[in-house]
């Protein structure tokens, strides 16, 4: 049996690591004052700025500490790919790929999207609130513990299996002795 350990120890470190980088990015945002961030937005041309400004300030900060507790994945993960969408959209994507210098290319957060979005999908591992909180019924087997295995069978011949084959028309591909088909007018060999 294959054990899902070190996948939910991964899990865990990608969702500190990933939940870390969007509180210190909606931090940032709250020490320069929203506000501020807003005007920057539009001087970057998004559209709605102090909304834009607003969304993606808690959403960073309450999404990254939704990421590592574990704690509302599906829709934490969501909403942080949308906001790392917009930041694609109206903001990197015009830099291209990597981040050079005072260019922001797109390559952080395309990273930090996709894996947002991973996490919405349910790669939170079980070292999660959201594990604790709604476990998942296992249907194999091993899950419960009061399931008892089938007993096991083994193998017999036909013949075995049936009791009174003395009217079978057919018994492995040839004519049973004295049997007649129903509703056969023919005698049978033994008969002429």
């Amino acid at each position: 049996m294959r054990t899902r350990s070190p996948y939910d120890v991964v899990a865990l470190l990608a969702r500190l690591g990933v939940g870390v980088i969007f509180i210190a990015h909606g931090w940032q945002k709250i020490q320069v004052g929203v506000t501020s961030t807003g005007h920057t937005f539009k001087g970057q041309g998004v559209p709605l700025p102090t909304v834009a400004a607003v969304y993606s300030t808690f959403v960073e900060l309450l999404g990254g500490a939704a990421l590592i507790l574990g704690l509302g994945l599906p829709v934490a993960g969501l909403l942080l790919f949308v906001d790392m969408a917009g930041a694609v959209a109206f903001v990197n994507g015009k830099h291209g790929l990597f981040i050079t210098g005072h260019r922001d290319g797109y390559e952080l957060v395309l990273a930090l999207g996709l894996a947002s979005l991973l996490f919405a999908t349910g790669a939170g591992g079980r070292f999660s609130l959201d594990a604790r909180l709604f476990r998942r019924r296992d249907p194999s087997p091993r899950a419960t513990p009061t399931s008892v295995a089938p007993p096991e069978v083994e193998p017999r011949l036909a013949s075995e299996i049936v009791e009174d084959i003395s009217r079978d028309t057919l018994v492995a591909g040839s004519k049973a002795a004295g049997s007649k088909p129903a509703g056969s007018k023919r005698p049978a060999a033994e008969d002429r």
